[in-house]
């Protein structure tokens, strides 16, 4: 008798298992990294400076060391190797030593006993400042204003683009200055980490954070120790969305760790936090778009001011994006861009989910709505007049060579049914059930965006993911096990690395083991490129796996379901009788197809891997009296090439939507003089349930034939277009210009 198999993969590419972590997170049994604990572990803080501009003139720890229980007070005489960091240049002090160039700076590190013992102690240190005029707005350091921050003045950096003839004049031309508030990612689980000396004077690092390597080679040159005396293994965490790339605590910790001889353990408090990690650049933007009477673009002028903050981060990358994807995906032959990214006393900026594409997303949306009133079109028509597809250039010249949908999103979330005119519910009027309206001033108003996204990292960065698969009988049934650095942070990566190795190996039993930094390099969890790289170096190291094993067959057979199956769906054997006591585990190192730097006078070049591109609709209520805001429907179309896990494809768009929803109405880190004046949760608000309205989402699978089982990046498009579409809503509802987000009610009342 012959069996034949034709049924897809259980729980394969494709489908939507259940989360390994799903269960244990609900119930709070989940160990995230600020839950890391030693039996003879002491506790770390950081004393950190109170002025955002400041030179230091003295440092006194002897009332702090002579607290009884305080096991080490450090300052920066103490780091033994290089006293800098930092992810694009080496430009921050790992604690500072002369001058302080933001407010949270670290100055000195405390280990003691207890962390209430630590931090009487730490409030003990004297470090006497000489207070400077800080430099707090971008385009004046574009200007030369003020002293320089850096060596080579206060420009990070400044991307030029221009394609086409300079000169070109048209029917119709609008113009607009926007502004984008400063973000924070608002993680729930706060910066921290767990430092475990060894005896031969290196350190092991259990630690929340994006990029094990680059932590990695960070920590080791502050530290002054070869590579392999520094381990780190990522701990549990509690979100991330870009605030996790730069160092924290990490040479704080292990530096702790290596003068005490104890375990360390450091936990960022919430206002602590907000001063730890890099948040959203600010932005402030002058665009003028050009087009013939029917709305079709002619040209399009940008310049973009992009606050970094004290430091570089990733500012060099997110000016990059910002300046290439200024346009939006939109057709034009005369482009002229400018993009600025520079230094300042404010608090450093750096990856925050959609990573410049934010920003320039809320200008040309916002030119592009101008621009329809302008003409008279449908604010969707004049989109669908002026949407990019597929062989089109970008401003750059790259030309799109995977299916751009930008249209048919539209037309998509255009044709979606509209939400009801609700009957009067406290529940669902602007200001909820506090009772500040029974209905009379609220309009309802409806707003399109679409935007566009670069995929992976860009501009010829050796973009790469190292996975290692192994294949053998554990207890008489076929397993995998799967190790990579690649960073879980609550994005379900280790789901989807289940579902690819099931696929291509035909198991059910599929092991994650804990991220680390004993493989190679996993790249950042950032530029929604894991599913993509780490996928793709999985899905290779399954390859390989299986023509190990099925070297001596036809090269056609396939494993599905523990079988091994022919080309006309004949069982030929049992994967375990196959296997036997072989064992099968191949290491790979996989990338995807290079890019090049953009040529620094025109910004011509194939800067980028892939685009992904998503289109809101919102409607809104607005209480015009009150000045308040209720997203009534956020529906979204959105083309994810591929959709590995259906139901995570859902989740990352809410996720994303929320977070854009936030950013329009209510999210600004708010500073004055270059101080933070919100650092908490009761004063920087963020979307609850309550806020996000129910959505429709239409997902489009139109694969890229470029890309792993063609998927597109899934995580940062919903963030794009999300904001300048509620904004949008808004407009329309109270006939206001509206050029800056969060739209506060200060800004729909005029008070």
């Amino acid at each position: 008798m012959t069996t034949t198999v034709s049924t897809p993969t259980v729980n394969g590419v494709g489908t939507s298992p259940q989360r390994p972590d799903g269960i244990v997170k609900v119930r709070g049994e989940f160990a995230y990294s600020s839950d890391l604990w030693h039996e003879d572990m002491v506790w770390g803080v950081t004393l950190r400076s109170p002025h955002p501009y400041a030179r230091i003139t003295s440092i006194d720890i002897a009332e702090a060391l002579a607290v009884p229980g305080v096991r080490a007070v450090l300052t920066h005489e103490d780091v033994p190797g290089v006293n800098r960091y930092g992810l694009e240049h080496a430009d921050q002090p790992v604690l500072a030593s002369d001058v302080v160039r933001y407010q949270g700076e670290p100055v000195a590190l405390v280990a003691a006993d207890h962390p209430e013992t630590a931090r009487r102690a730490m409030k003990r240190i004297k470090v006497t400042y000489e207070e400077l005029s800080p430099v707090t707005d971008s385009e004046a350091a574009v200007a030369g204003e003020g002293p320089s921050l850096h060596e080579g003045g206060n420009v990070v950096r400044h991307v030029k683009i221009r394609r086409g003839p300079q000169d070109l004049t048209a029917d119709v031309v609008v113009s607009g200055v926007y502004e984008v508030g400063m973000q924070d990612q608002a993680f729930l689980g706060p910066e921290s980490g767990l430092a475990v000396p060894d005896t031969e004077g290196g350190v092991d690092l259990y630690v929340a954070t994006q990029w094990l390597h680059v932590d990695q080679q960070q920590i080791v040159a502050a530290l002054g120790l070869p590579i392999e005396k520094v381990r780190l293994t990522l701990g549990g965490v509690g979100g991330a969305f870009g605030g996790r790339e730069d160092l924290s605590m990490q040479v704080h910790a292990c530096l702790l760790a290596l003068h005490t001889g104890k375990p360390v353990k450091m936990v960022y408090n919430r206002e602590e936090s907000f001063y730890g990690h890099v948040h959203r650049h600010p932005a402030k933007m002058y665009y003028e778009h050009g087009a013939t009477r029917d709305g079709r673009l002619v040209y399009v002028k940008a310049r973009l001011y992009l606050d970094g903050g004290a430091y570089a981060s990733s500012t060099g990358a997110v000016v990059a994006n910002a300046a290439t994807l200024g346009v939006g995906p939109y057709k034009v032959d005369s482009a002229a861009v400018d993009c600025w990214g520079t230094y300042t006393n404010n608090p450093p900026c750096g990856a925050m989910r959609g990573f410049g594409a934010v920003q320039a997303a809320f200008g040309y949306e916002s030119q592009m709505d101008k621009l329809a009133a302008a003409c008279g079109l449908d604010p969707v028509e004049v989109r669908v007049r002026n949407a990019m597809s597929e062989g089109d250039p970008m401003p750059t010249g790259q030309v799109v060579d995977a299916e751009a949908p930008v249209a048919e999103l539209l037309e998509r979330v255009r044709a979606m049914p509209m939400p009801p005119e609700r009957p009067f519910d406290l529940r669902h009027m602007p200001g909820g059930v506090s009772n500040t309206t029974h209905g009379e001033g609220v309009v309802r108003g409806v707003g399109y965006a679409v935007g566009i996204k670069n995929v992976c990292f860009s501009e010829g960065f050796d973009d790469y993911s190292t996975a290692r698969v192994r294949l053998q009988l554990v207890g008489g049934e076929p397993a995998a096990t799967v190790h990579t650095a690649a960073c879980e942070v609550g994005q379900g990566l280790v789901t989807i690395m289940q579902q690819i190795v099931r696929t291509e190996l035909g198991v059910d039993q599929v092991t994650v083991l804990p991220m680390d930094t004993s493989i190679g390099n996993g790249g950042s969890t950032s530029a929604s490129r894991q599913t993509y790289v780490t996928g793709g170096a999985v899905q290779a190291a399954c390859v390989a796996v299986r023509a190990r094993l099925l070297s001596r067959f036809d090269a056609k057979v396939r494993v599905v379901g523990g079988k091994l199956v022919a080309a006309d769906g004949r069982v030929l054997a049992d994967l375990g009788e196959v296997l036997g006591d072989d064992v099968h585990d191949e290491t790979v190192e996989w990338r995807h197809r290079p890019t090049s730097a953009l040529d620094p006078e025109t910004g011509q070049g194939t800067a980028h891997v892939q685009y992904a591109f998503a289109a809101h609709r919102a409607v809104v209520d607005v209480d015009t009296e009150l000045g308040l805001v209720k997203v009534v429907a956020l529906d979204c179309a959105q083309d994810v090439g591929k959709a590995l896990n259906p139901q995570a494809v859902l989740g990352q768009i809410q996720g994303g939507s929320a977070q854009g929803l936030g950013l329009a109405v209510m999210e600004e880190i708010q500073t004055s003089g270059g101080k933070i004046r919100n650092p908490s949760f009761t004063d920087y608000l963020i979307p609850t349930v309550l806020d996000m309205p129910p959505m429709t989402i239409d997902v489009l699978e139109r694969p890229d034939p470029h890309a792993p089982y063609g998927l597109r990046g899934v995580g940062e498009p919903p963030t794009i277009s999300s904001t300048p579409a509620i904004v949008a809503a808004i407009r329309a509802a109270t006939g206001l210009a509206l050029t800056r987000v969060p739209v506060r009610p200060e800004h729909l009342t005029g008070t």
